[in-house]
């Protein structure tokens, strides 16, 4: 945040260089104003996530404490095919995640029926599957690393 120092033009040639040296009366007409730059987020409100392709290759974004997975792809522009086709619906499986037995052990949430039932069309599932839709960033989960499927199987087609 910046914070500009302003002053009333009838003393502001006196008031300046007492300003620069530091001991600005306390009874000086002064006013202090902030204003908001629109400047990066704040280093803890940024959670770094990795996106491993079948192939192997990985994907580092990052994204903000409350978005859920499908936003860091969107967000980001991540390059991976087919992915949210429903836009978070939960009408569809694109975004299936598969996490870590450990960091799926850590999510706060256990998946609803709506998205069991979703995940259950999906390929490649795993005991540790998700969908990214649902799963929503907290400062915890920084350095998270989920792997994507190779295939993904858009259950609104079905």
């Amino acid at each position: 945040m910046l914070v500009i120092n302003t002053c009333r033009n009838t003393a502001r040639l006196a008031l300046r260089s007492a300003w620069l040296r530091n001991n600005v009366p306390i009874s000086s007409p002064i006013a202090s104003r902030t204003f908001s730059l629109g400047l990066a987020l704040k280093q803890q409100d940024v959670v770094n996530v990795t996106f491993v392709r079948a192939n192997g290759t990985k994907i580092k974004t990052s994204g903000k404490v409350g978005d859920s997975l499908l936003d860091v792809v969107v967000n980001n522009s991540v390059d991976l095919d087919g992915f949210g086709a429903c836009e978070g619906t939960l009408t569809c499986s694109t975004c299936h995640l598969i996490f870590k037995t450990n960091d799926f052990e850590k999510l706060p949430d256990k998946p609803g029926d709506e998205e069991l039932d979703m995940l259950d069309l999906a390929y490649e599932l795993t005991d540790t599957s998700r969908l990214g839709c649902q799963i929503t960033l907290s400062k915890d989960m920084d350095g998270l690393e989920v792997h994507v499927p190779s295939t993904i199987n858009d259950a609104r087609s079905a």
